[in-house]
């Protein structure tokens, strides 16, 4: 049996006197691509930064998560862990957390850093195979013409692409995607969540991605999490979502967010091939 790619269990983290995650426990085989859904404040990005090693549970005892078979945090206590490990877990923001001023080339190149010598790291001195393995990163996201472009003259869309290549170019197996769609217009939704959904189909990287719109995730994710209040009220394949189990899932959001996960995204035409 295979070592999960990511296993969570009894993991509970409050703010102050407010409960965020209550008990929460999944583990996520290795190539998987996971959509994680549930209403605003179900604890969905607050579980994503637990993975990543940003955020410690509850300091409770009982709490566990690994990643790829090592400790990231046991019992509110982080692990160490070394570069390396740090480098095979990938984190995609919903902000895309690009430096504006510098070259899409360069910006992609800076996942690079947690692979290099620290001096040279330091110095932001990269080796000619390392810039053709950023051109060549940008190439599977289709914006291969923009690497010298500033980063911020570009589109939302082709931001986030840019950090899918920046992760990429980190060689994480596991990309940890935070709600990478929320601020894209419909035809760039599908194009990011095609390209993702191509990265884990051709390389076998798990991908575990938080979504509002739930047809999205029924569309490209064959599984699907989801949180309620802060406990896990779903864990099973996107087709078994049904709208009486999602009118459940968010029986007390607001009309708005009702009205956004049942937004209608155009997922039929497929993007063309992007290298």
């Amino acid at each position: 049996m295979s070592i999960p790619s990511i296993l969570v269990d009894q993991l509970s983290k409050s703010f102050g006197q407010h409960p965020v995650l209550r008990d929460v426990g999944f583990s996520v085989k290795p190539g998987e691509m996971v959509a994680l859904i549930g209403p605003s404040g179900s604890g969905k990005s607050t579980l994503l930064r637990h993975l990543a090693g940003l955020t410690r549970s509850n300091r409770d005892g009982k709490s566990r998560v690994q990643v790829l078979g090592r400790n990231i945090q046991s019992g509110g206590r982080l692990s160490r862990r070394s570069r390396a490990d740090r480098c095979r877990t990938g984190y995609i923001f919903q902000q895309f957390n690009l430096v504006g001023r510098l070259s899409v080339l360069t910006n992609v190149l800076i996942g690079q850093l947690g692979n290099m010598p620290r001096g040279r790291a330091l110095l932001g001195r990269f080796t000619e195979e390392e810039r053709q393995s950023a051109r060549h990163a940008l190439a599977r996201v289709g914006i291969e013409a923009l690497a010298g472009q500033r980063a911020n003259t570009l589109s939302g869309g082709q931001m986030q692409r840019v950090a899918i290549a920046r992760v990429l170019m980190q060689d994480a197996d596991i990309i940890l995607a935070d709600e990478p769609i929320a601020s894209l217009d419909p035809r760039s939704v599908r194009e990011v969540m095609e390209i993702l959904a191509r990265i884990n189909a051709e390389d076998g990287r798990t991908v575990l991605i938080t979504l509002h719109q739930v047809e999205v995730a029924r569309r490209f994710c064959p599984r699907a999490i989801a949180l309620k209040e802060g406990r896990l009220y779903f864990d099973g394949p996107a087709s078994d979502l049904t709208d009486a189990r999602l009118e459940s899932l968010y029986e007390n959001a607001g009309l708005d967010e009702l009205h956004s996960r049942s937004t209608s995204v155009d997922l039929a035409t497929p993007v063309a091939a992007l290298g």
